[in-house]
Order: C-alpha cells, then sequence, then structure tokens
C-alpha cells in the first residue's frame, strides 16, 4: 500500500527543512519563495517498537517496517486558487497525496523572509484551508455540470454522485471542508474519485518552540479537534540522529519529535499494523483499520485472500509474554480465526490459503 503525504504551506515556513529532516535526503532550501518548484519524494519507515521486539524473539534475518512517502510541495500563497504563485502547479500536486501536514510559520527570526505580513497562526491556517476550498468549488462545479448530462440520460449512479456532491458543494460555499460533509461508508469511493483537496486528513504542525503557541490558539485547535503537533523543525532537524541524552542536554525531549508525527501521518489516515514474523523476516504491513482477515492475506499476497481458508492470530505482546509460538499454543493463546475475523492492531498473523 503506497501512502503519500503532502507538505505544505507557505514559502519560508520550514517545509524543506522538515522533509529534510524526516527523509534524511537534501534539497534546496535557500532562502527565498518557491525555491521548491518541484515536489521532492522521500520514502521514509514508520517507526515501531513492536518490529524491534519481534524481531528479537524469533531471531529475524530481516525486519522490514511500514513506510510512508512525504511529499514536499512548492509553497502556497494566497490566490493560489486563482494561479497565483504556482498555484495551478502546487493544487495539481497535492492532489494525488493521501494527506496533508500544514506546516505553520510559528517561530520568529529576521533572517528568513516571511511572505506574510505577520505571524498570525490561525489567520494563515484559514487562508490556507480558504485556496483550497475555493479550487474544490471550481472542481465541484465542473464536475456538477458534466452530471446534468449524465443524469438527464438516467444514470443511476450519476444521480448518487449528483446528490453527494450537491450536499459539498453546498459545505464549500459555506466556507466548509468537504470532509465536513457526512457520507455513508459505501459512498467514500465517489468521494475519493472527485479528488477533492479538502477532503483530505490533514495534521497542521506548528512550527516553533512549545511557549510560541498562545493557550487560546490551542484552545481552538483542540475546540475543532485539528490533529496538530507543536515541532521546533530546524532544532529536530540538527539533532535528528542525536541520541536521547544529546537531545536532553539541549533542551530537547529523548523521543525525536519527528516519530510522532511520522506516527500521527500514519493514524490519521485510519490504518493499522499487523505482522509476520518468523526466521526469514520480521515484517510490519499497513491495513484499512476494520478490515478482516482475508484482506490482510491480500495485503501480503493475492492469493492468500483469494484462497483464504483461516488465520492463525496472537496479539504481538502475548506473543512476546509467551516466550515464542510453541508456548503460545500450549496456553492456547493463539487463535483460529475466519474470514469475518475483524484484524486489529498488533496482531501477528499467519494466514492459511488454499494455494
Amino acid at each position: 500500500m503506497s501512502l503519500q503525504i503532502g507538505i505544505v504551506g507557505f514559502p519560508n515556513v520550514g517545509k524543506s527543512t522538515l522533509f529534510e529532516a524526516i527523509t534524511k535526503k537534501q534539497v534546496d532550501r535557500e532562502n527565498y519563495p518557491f525555491c521548491t518548484i518541484d515536489p521532492n519524494v522521500g520514502v521514509v519507515a514508520v517507526p515501531d517498537e513492536r518490529v524491534d521486539a519481534l524481531v528479537k524473539l524469533t531471531n529475524s534475518a530481516k525486519k522490514i517496517y511500514t513506510t510512508i512517502e512525504f511529499v514536499d510541495i512548492a509553497g502556497l500563497v494566497e490566490g493560489a486558487s486563482q494561479g497565483a504563485g504556482l498555484g495551478n502547479k502546487f493544487l495539481a500536486n497535492i492532489r494525488d497525496v493521501d494527506a496533508i501536514i500544514y506546516v505553520l510559520r510559528v517561530f520568529k527570526n529576521s533572517q528568513i523572509i516571511n511572505t506574510r505580513s505577520e505571524i498570525n497562526i490561525l489567520k494563515d491556517r484559514e487562508i490556507l484551508e480558504t485556496e483550497l476550498i475555493l479550487k474544490d468549488l471550481e472542481t465541484a462545479e465542473k464536475r456538477l455540470a458534466s452530471l446534468e448530462r449524465e443524469v438527464k440520460s438516467g444514470d443511476k449512479q450519476a444521480l448518487k454522485e449528483q446528490a453527494i456532491l450537491q450536499s459539498i458543494y453546498e459545505a464549500l460555499k459555506q466556507g466548509r471542508p468537504a470532509k465536513s460533509v457526512i457520507v455513508k461508508s459505501e459512498d467514500i469511493k465517489i468521494i475519493k474519485s472527485l479528488q477533492l483537496l479538502t477532503s483530505k486528513p490533514a495534521i497542521y504542525l506548528l512550527n516553533g518552540e512549545e511557549g510560541d503557541v498562545p493557550m487560546e490558539v490551542r484552545n481552538v485547535f483542540e475546540n475543532n479537534q485539528w490533529s496538530y503537533l507543536i515541532m521546533d523543525v530546524l532544532s529536530e532537524a540538527d539533532y535528528a540522529d542525536a541520541s536521547s541524552e544529546e537531545r536532553e542536554a539541549v533542551g530537547l525531549p529523548a523521543e525525536p519529535k519527528l516519530n510522532e508525527l511520522i506516527k500521527k501521518s500514519y493514524e490519521i489516515l485510519d490504518l493499522i499494523t499487523f505482522f509476520t514474523t518468523g526466521a526469514d523476516e520480521t515484517r510490519a504491513w499497513t491495513l484499512k483499520k476494520g478490515s478482516k482477515a482475508p484482506q490482510a492475506g491480500g495485503v501480503i499476497h493475492s492469493d492468500f485472500e483469494e484462497y483464504f481458508i483461516r488465520a492463525e492470530v496472537i496479539n504481538w505482546k502475548k506473543l512476546i509474554e509467551a516466550g515464542g509460538f510453541a508456548a503460545a499454543r500450549e496456553k492456547g493463546l493463539i487463535r483460529t480465526e475466519g474470514k469475518d475475523y475483524v484484524v486489529e492492531d498488533g496482531d501477528v498473523i499467519e494466514i492459511k490459503s488454499g494455494k
């Protein structure tokens, strides 16, 4: 499962520094707007101590983490929806990602040009979202116009899409993002096919120190249930490879906040992780929350889903506590599950198939 997270924001807010820190991939980040024109893409592993524990348990020769692609996209400016700056190029790039990290400037540094007139976290957030809403309005209007012809021809699927899109269009006109409209689970595919920018899950990364973010701003984010993280991106970039002791010595948390951001990015996509482990390898696999055992098998190999018979399942922690598969079997901790079993985060699974 290939997952992409887009890093967006106004020019010079720390997007490319963040990208460099996450991926350890050097990219241009000179001190002028639009330095990043084409999206830089880097693949990173999702930190997971469960993989390390299982490797130690089964003496695996190889370990494989789940991964996410991070995409550093050109800086957005007010008026991008109308083509200002690199607006149209920016918006074309962002359509392809699964979720978005909005980087908002909190830090004060006169040496780094601020393309905004002031540092205003909430105003910047509002402008960024407004630009995406305006572009979605344009997309929705065009699609509604084309649906009219399909509806008149008696296409029932077109009629269903028209009803959903009309609700979204009304929300967009009111300044609300597409994801604010509640739709039935069976209609999610229709929403995804529209590639609306404001339908994507989002994290707001407030680039600065904890003390720079006023409590009233935090309250607004929390009251609106906007996922956010406060991070001094430059410090995290400088000490990305430092030990816990070295980080604490300079006043940084022992655990890199970059790890927290990567994990949070994974979570907002509503994904879980299951594992396979043995002497050859321990591997983490990505699966949509609510998926069943055959679908988990399909992630490993298509034949496992098509010819699924059963799954042998145990929670990773119970497997560790038992001391291995043999002891876990003796204690009756390994369950046999059928095709209706809903996979849980942390399951260690062995799929039995007819091929």
